[in-house]
């Protein structure tokens, strides 16, 4: 029997669940849907609305959450962000030949970025 397949957000549509009453985040490409939790969240509810609609990987990993925290975060999960939307994996160590020329010019346009606009 194959696994659930989990409804498909656009990042678009995920920021559209950004109030004190509806909070959704992304967390390494999935969707949660936190807004009952924010009474119960142990850092404040303030912080998990201010990443209502919005991708919040880096500050979760940063935090150091426990193993509990993960496995309670389960409970909360909606969906997962489009395949096309999703941020690049990249593993350490290994180079995606597709991927060098847009990171070459993406680096490019951002030193030129950065040198008109400060």
């Amino acid at each position: 029997m194959a696994p659930t397949e989990l409804q498909q957000y656009s990042l678009a549509q995920v920021a559209e669940h950004n109030k004190p009453n509806d909070v959704w985040m992304v967390i390494h490409d999935k969707v949660y849907d936190v807004t009952k939790f924010l009474a119960e969240h142990p850092g404040g509810e303030e912080v998990l609305i201010e990443f209502a609609g919005k991708e919040a990987t880096a500050d979760f990993d940063d935090v150091g959450h426990s193993t509990d925290a993960k496995e309670q975060m389960k409970q909360f999960l909606v969906g997962e962000i489009l395949e096309a939307e999703r941020k690049k994996k990249v593993t350490t160590g290994q180079t995606d030949p597709s991927n060098a020329a847009s990171s070459s010019a993406s680096s490019w346009f951002g030193s030129i970025k950065a040198k008109l606009f400060g």
